[in-house]
């Protein structure tokens, strides 16, 4: 058996951020070599996931951010088992570490975002690492991005709910593009407008529509008229540019927009949510 010294257990423990019984133990298990003692605590991060993949990571922190430019933002979102572990610095640490690559690297799917590296390992491997050390299920469940001539962000206090949108030409009074964005994480859109949204979706809210004419019992005929009021009142509820302003309910998204800028659009949106 190897002989294994403090400042061997310091030095891996310096590396990856494990604990230091776990670092002599794995150090012993791999009889003093950095490197093998190095994928052990990997691998028991990932026995950790395996044996918790019933769990549910249903805390943890969502982060957007824009470039320094404001032409390109992302939203991220780093899952764990409990509140406690979310409040952690070092797990607060890991997921705005994620947030910025995310940011400067504009990977293209969530997958790419995993593979980009932190110190010569990939961020999937220290989300494997931090599992070994918490024993909790961590996941970086979200990635989403946004590239426009303006893109605005938003945060919700505690970091459970953020949103975006990009705009398709500078917004000339910065306040609008707050609202739209505080707009999005309150009302929670489907879509930009009614063509945007998925025909799939349409066509389930229009069965839904007859579905509840037909229990009410309204005649056949009538069914596909009262089932198109009934889609019109969900575009209204459920698109952004349709719904009432939550800062004035007297006037829509659209209303407000043209107000402040006739040209101004809002060309897409996020919204990530911990809920």
């Amino acid at each position: 058996m190897a002989n294994i010294t403090a400042a061997e257990v310091n030095k891996l423990r310096q590396m990856t951020g494990a604990g230091m019984m776990d670092c002599k133990n794995a150090l012993v298990e791999s009889e003093g070599d950095i490197e093998k003692a190095i994928d052990f605590l990997r691998k028991k991060g990932q026995k950790v996931a395996n044996k918790r993949a019933d769990r549910d990571a249903s805390e943890g922190l969502v982060i957007a951010k824009t470039s320094p430019d404001n032409t390109f933002g992302i939203i991220t979102m780093l899952n764990c088992e409990t509140d406690f572990v979310a409040k952690n610095q070092e797990f607060i640490d890991l997921a705005n570490k994620i947030a910025d690559l995310a940011l400067s690297n504009k990977p293209k799917s969530i997958d790419e975002l995993k593979s980009i590296k932190i110190d010569a390992r990939t961020i999937g491997e220290h989300i494997s690492d931090y599992m070994g050390k918490t024993g909790e299920k961590t996941e970086l469940n979200e990635y989403q991005f946004i590239s426009a001539a303006q893109v605005f962000t938003y945060n919700h206090n505690g970091n459970k709910l953020a949103s975006m949108a990009g705009f398709n030409k500078p917004v000339a009074v910065e306040q609008v593009g707050k609202d739209i964005v505080m707009q999005i994480a309150a009302m929670s859109p489907v879509a930009v407008d009614k063509d945007d949204v998925n025909p799939t979706m349409v066509q389930h809210e229009l069965e839904i529509g007859k579905e509840q004419a037909r229990m009410e019992g309204k005649p056949e005929e009538m069914l596909e008229k009262i089932a198109l009021g009934k889609l019109n009142k969900f575009y209204k509820e459920s698109t952004l540019l349709n719904q009432d302003f939550i800062r004035d309910g007297k006037k829509t998204i659209s209303q407000y927009l043209s107000e402040n800028d006739k040209d101004l659009k809002v060309i897409g949106f996020k919204r990530v949510s911990i809920n």
